[in-house]
């Protein structure tokens, strides 16, 4: 298990409690006592660290590195009837972006995320999780497919941003971004989104567009990240946290700004401190967002999801 810089607190009591188990177990002392009095000042601890989270810190948890991707949920919640799809069908397959039909009990929905990498050879791989044009193409070809046989589609969300790169830019990046929230907005089947790691600027709503946006607890959604700000804005990556705190990037601010509708809770110490915890409460937030929408007809559908969209950002003085 790795700790970021603020959970070492964390860290010293779980290796005192570790180190007092092992005394007990290889002598004749009685720990029982020592073990009970760690344990309680570690949850008390844990409880009072994560509950005061700063929205930089929540940053952190987003990427941190053992916390679960997209093929982990995927995997985790259809098991082996996850059928992976490749190809834009135009120039080639973009392994940062994955897509595919499965099964959550009976229901089929077409999945589509933004994979990223475990080690340095898989980030490589998954071009860190940044998409290339061909990816928001592929994607979008595998939405009008789930469309045309009446399959709802689920983005799971978790990029820092689009491949910023010139050729990236030369097979029209903006373009292919832009088209799928068009056709995303007039998509006749309902789509489901969910933030599980960092949703970062367009690269995440070209696949972001939905009936149903939830976020997981620990993960931000925003138009650059706090890196970038920092340094547009100061010349410097060291205000990033004071970044952080005033773009309003947490899943709470996007809740109250109305911009996601609702918030999945994470196991204490962020989702990879009990994966299959987290899987369970992602697929059945995923299976009551479809059961609210279901019964709606296409025209239903697209009618309210244009409202939502048209309404952010209007307020009354």
């Amino acid at each position: 298990m790795e700790y970021l810089e603020f959970e070492l607190p964390i860290k010293e009591l779980e290796d005192q409690l570790q180190k007092c188990r092992i005394i007990g177990e290889e002598s004749e002392v009685d720990v029982t006592e020592t073990c009970s009095q760690i344990e309680k000042k570690l949850k008390a601890t844990q409880k009072d660290l994560y509950k005061n989270l700063t929205p930089w810190q929540r940053v952190q948890l987003s990427r941190h590195p053992d916390r679960p991707y997209t093929l982990d949920y995927i995997n985790a919640i259809c098991g082996d009837s996850f059928l992976e799809l490749h190809g834009d069908r135009s120039f080639k397959d973009d392994k940062a972006m994955i897509g595919g039909l499965g099964k959550i009990g009976d229901q089929s929905f077409m999945f589509i995320g933004q994979q990223k990498g475990y080690n340095t050879k898989t980030r490589q791989y998954r071009n860190f999780g940044m998409a290339n044009p061909e990816g928001y193409r592929k994607a979008l070809r595998l939405m009008k497919s789930a469309e045309k046989f009446g399959i709802p589609v689920v983005t799971l969300l978790d990029t820092p941003g689009a491949y910023p790169g010139l050729e990236a830019e030369e097979r029209g990046q903006g373009e292919a971004i832009a088209r799928n929230i068009l056709e995303m907005t007039r998509l006749e089947v309902p789509i489901i989104t969910v933030v599980i790691g960092e949703g970062a600027s367009g690269g995440a709503l070209g696949i972001g567009v939905g009936d149903v946006v939830l976020m997981l607890e620990n993960t931000w959604y925003s138009v650059i990240s706090p890196e970038s700000c920092s340094s547009i804005l100061w010349r410097s990556w060291e205000y990033k946290e004071q970044a952080a705190e005033s773009l309003k990037l947490t899943a709470n601010d996007m809740k109250k700004l109305k911009l996601v509708d609702g918030i999945i809770k994470e196991p204490l110490g962020g989702a990879h401190r009990d994966r299959e915890k987290t899987f369970a409460t992602v697929s059945s937030s995923i299976m009551n967002s479809f059961e609210d929408l279901k019964n709606l007809s296409p025209k239903d559908l697209v009618a309210k999801r244009m409202d939502k969209y048209a309404n952010m950002g209007v307020y009354k003085g």
